[in-house]
């Protein structure tokens, strides 16, 4: 396109993007906007939908699969069976990111200079998408999942029309770089393509049928609604994050807001942000997206800009079932023998330490009055800091301890956040793994006494059903030989 065919106004960009430079991806948003509505073929039909593009439906499911959505061992082989184990909106969700990244990604022809431009926005998008479901944990998984795709279509207007290349995009490129404020460089696009960015967002919004979420927040960004809110602070931290050197003053501003927002103190807040943007690396592999990588935030640059302590490499423990053997078989000898209840609780620490392999494990022993749950022993990644605090109070008996002491049972809580266990999650006051931890109740004489935990938050990693029953293994011969050492 030649430069002077300029001013053309939200519907020319509109029709174009939707009928020429992105046509895919238009139609699998309406297609799974049809299945939405339609609960009782929604399953099935989207499988079908799907079944003609192999890259898409490879993609899908390698997402569907990793850590971050699927926290089950079986792996998913069809785009219907993850709608049925994840959902349908997250599925959909991750749908349209597929297809965004591939119809982005894949823009043909672009100038250097542009495509940097288109990448550096999707990168920006693509984590702030995350860091919005980061800071809805709290609330329903719907509502963390309308969420995340508004924020990451926020700017869908300015990343289509860069990818639309040639003369036209090259020439405002190479304009923009020459405006010394936002405000000139605003002035500047709707002068030359006829209309803003935000309301051709707007514009392919309603066109595409993407939802009143995203239009009402790229109209209110003001609004203090939380899912509108978790999209304005999201949006401005990542942005901040994307500058060559950020500002200090803008960077320390947002996390105090967004600490706020999710009640959190902006050190716990921070280190959220951190797990959350070491996440965003893996998903971005996961769509087959490494080139984002290189423009998401450095984790190491999200502590206020403070200089980064060189990190001391800590062993990771894989599952190990010679080790597992050898602390089954101390642990079998010290109920023979009768060993002390400090030699009995190092020892099977060690086993689910090592041999189990998790980052960090420990003994949380009932206090006297059997309201909190104190650390007696913690081994592994941040053992000492974990001892001071992680000091659980008992309250609700609908609580998750509570129902494990009247039915001692052991637990694996998979995912904390998610409507499954949020409820009974509530009494923990302190920071739990995203990735799950595992808790089995400490017998004696058939009476709880305490816990048995381990988690792997540290790595990220999540467990499968064999850790769970080595887990569960130690923690009852352990039990045993606590009974047996007190007789």
């Amino acid at each position: 396109m030649k430069p002077n065919n300029t001013n053309k106004g939200v519907d020319y960009w509109t029709k174009r993007i939707s009928d020429l430079e992105m046509p895919a991806l238009c139609s699998t948003v309406q297609t799974l906007e049809k299945l939405a509505k339609d609960d009782v073929s929604s399953l099935a039909l989207l499988g079908r939908s799907l079944m003609h593009d192999n890259a898409l439906t490879s993609r899908i499911l390698r997402v569907a699969n990793s850590a971050i959505y699927h926290k089950g061992s079986t792996q998913i082989s069809t785009v219907s069976r993850a709608a049925i184990v994840l959902g349908f909106d997250a599925v959909r969700n991750i749908c349209i990111t597929a297809q965004l990244l591939s119809s982005l990604l894949e823009s043909k022809n672009l100038a250097p200079s542009v495509y940097q431009r288109l990448i550096k926005l999707m990168a920006k998008a693509f984590q702030a998408a995350m860091l919005t479901r980061m800071m809805l944990s709290d609330y329903d998984d719907d509502i963390q999942e309308e969420a995340f795709i508004a924020c990451l279509l926020f700017h869908i207007g300015e990343s289509a029309f860069w990818s639309i290349g040639g003369e036209f995009t090259e020439t405002l490129d190479s304009q923009l770089t020459e405006c010394e404020t936002p405000a000139d460089e605003r002035s500047l696009i709707r002068e030359t393509i006829g209309t803003s960015f935000s309301q051709l967002t707007q514009s392919i919004a309603r066109h595409w049928g993407l939802g009143e979420l995203l239009i009402q927040a790229v109209n209110y960004p003001d609004d203090p609604r939380p899912e509108i809110r978790s999209i304005f602070l999201a949006d401005k931290l990542c942005e901040t994050l994307s500058e060559a050197v950020p500002d200090k003053h803008d960077l320390e501003k947002y996390i105090n807001q967004a600490a706020h927002f999710t009640g959190l103190d902006e050190t716990e807040f921070t280190l959220k942000m951190q797990r959350c943007t070491k996440a965003t690396h893996k998903l971005a592999e996961a769509y087959g997206a490494k080139v984002l990588i290189d423009y998401l935030p450095d984790p190491k640059r999200i502590d206020k800009l403070e200089p980064c302590l060189p990190e001391v490499e800590q062993p990771i423990f894989e599952a190990n079932l010679n080790v597992q053997l050898a602390k089954l078989r101390e642990l079998t000898a010290f109920a023979i023998n009768k060993a002390d209840f400090n030699q009995i609780m190092q020892t099977v620490l060690e086993g689910i330490l090592e041999g189990v392999g998790v980052d960090r494990c420990g003994v949380l022993l009932l206090s006297p009055s059997r309201k909190q749950l104190q650390p007696r022993i913690m081994l592994g990644r941040d053992a000492e800091e974990m001892k001071r605090q992680f000091i659980i109070e008992l309250g609700d008996k609908k609580g998750l301890f509570p129902m494990a002491m009247e039915h001692k049972e052991s637990l694996w809580i998979d995912s904390p956040c998610t409507k499954k266990w949020q409820e009974q999650c509530r009494e923990l006051k302190v920071q739990l793994p995203e990735s799950g931890f595992l808790v089995a109740p400490l017998l004696v004489d058939n009476k709880v006494i305490g816990f048995y935990y381990a988690d792997r938050g540290p790595s990220e990693r999540c467990f499968a059903e064999v850790d769970f029953q080595a887990f569960i293994h130690f923690s009852q011969l352990a039990n045993v030989c606590f009974t047996l050492s007190l007789k």
